[in-house]
């Protein structure tokens, strides 16, 4: 005989999920936004992407927690929405961009297809991809700085209240912030009241600029797919959940990414720092009861959407600075994150110095960004020093062998 379930059995994955769903949504969307609107969206397109992506992460979220009955949940890609911030002298052409998410997501279908280039994907040296992810996100992280003394009665009570919610409530540290910038700018902004406040959906055409194509959608790729996918498949591996589709993760959301850039959507992917509210014991004792959890954030990502636009328009209201300010404070784990990875191996340091350099510089060789040439410098570097490596090797071999 099975025993009752006990009482909140169900209450404790549900309101996880809830809780995944606004500290994901309230914690990303500015740099979403910021985004799209660096490489070219106009404020209609730019609440359309974030209409979209929202929709879609909740849509997938829903339908493959139901299909497999496990914690999967998915998200936008943050890691793309700031390359795209750092790419935003690459090009003025939103339809330009658009083209490059197209690829995104085409390159994301074949990945899941294809097992031999999820391998490869899943095989980028780490120093070279985290440093990249470094270098893209270390611009956006001084942006709180650089606030603080531009507009300090905007910004300084927003880092104010993010610095105590870190310490009473840190879940809650990047909404909080998010809710004090988003009062500061309605203070300072009578004119959003006429503002357009309603959800829309915008069909942009993909244009194919092949400087483009390399400068934002090949890093879109590598990035969504390192500092997204990879985490979140290893975020489930921790939780025990070894079965996870893979393969039909990384082809639907390749998809989806596809169905939303013609809608403005820049990436979708696996998600990571909510993969780990709703597959964690946060989402409940019972390992096997935690879908409920990744159900009840799709369901909440579906009802927010709606807001999508309410949510672009105060970003669309404020000063640049200020919304890569708050970006920034959401921003500073994941930075954290990848300067550790990146130079945790002491024989492969330089590689991640030189590739971090690089992408930070945002230098445009040939109309092409900084994080491609980051990218072919770490590379370079690495098979530069590999090369010595082994003929030293190889040197120290043969005098051992002649004594």
């Amino acid at each position: 005989m099975s025993r009752p379930s006990r009482p909140g059995s169900v209450a404790q994955p549900v309101v996880a999920g809830i809780v995944a769903a606004i500290s994901g949504y309230a914690g990303a969307f500015a740099i979403v936004v910021a985004g799209l609107r660096a490489v070219g969206a106009s404020p209609a397109e730019a609440a359309s992407g974030l209409v979209v992506l929202t929709l879609l992460q909740g849509l997938l979220t829903i339908g493959m927690s139901l299909r497999f009955r496990m914690p999967l949940s998915f998200a936008w890609s943050t890691p793309g929405a700031a390359l795209l911030v750092a790419a935003k002298h690459t090009t003025g052409d939103f339809r330009a961009a658009v083209g490059a998410f197209l690829l995104c997501g085409v390159l994301l279908v074949i990945t899941g297809l294809w097992p031999w280039l999820a391998r490869t994907m899943t095989r980028i040296p780490r120093p070279i991809a985290s440093a990249m992810l470094a270098g893209i996100l270390l611009p956006i992280c001084l942006a709180p700085v650089q606030a603080a003394v531009a507009l300090p009665l905007l910004a300084l009570p927003a880092i104010v209240v993010w610095l105590v919610l870190l310490r009473l409530a840190p879940r809650w540290a990047v909404a909080g912030a998010v809710v004090a910038a988003s009062i500061a700018i309605v203070v300072s902004q009578p004119s959003l009241a006429g503002a357009q406040l309603a959800p829309t959906l915008r069909v942009v055409l993909p244009s194919f600029d092949p400087l483009v194509l390399v400068s934002i959608g090949i890093p879109l790729y590598i990035v969504t797919m390192a500092g997204q996918n990879v985490p979140g498949f290893a975020v489930l591996r921790t939780f025990g959940y070894d079965e996870v589709p893979a393969r039909g993760m990384l082809a639907s959301s390749g998809a989806a990414t596809i169905v939303g850039s013609f809608l403005g959507a820049h990436a979708l992917n696996l998600s990571a720092i909510s993969a780990a509210l709703v597959a964690g014991p946060d989402a409940g004792p019972r390992p096997d009861r935690r879908w409920i959890a990744s159900l009840a954030c799709g369901i909440s990502y579906v009802v927010i959407a709606p807001l999508s636009g309410t949510a672009a328009a105060l970003v669309q209201a404020s000063a640049p600075v200020l919304i890569e300010a708050v970006a920034g404070l959401a921003l500073l784990g994941a930075l954290i994150g990848a300067i550790v990875a990146a130079f945790d191996d002491v024989a492969h340091r330089l590689v991640a110095v030189v590739t971090f350099l690089v992408v930070a510089s945002g230098i445009q060789v040939a109309g092409v960004g900084a994080a491609f040439w980051g990218l072919i410098a770490g590379g370079v570097v690495m098979l530069w020093l590999g090369a010595r490596r082994r003929r030293a090797e190889r040197a120290e071999q043969g005098e051992s062998a002649d004594g």
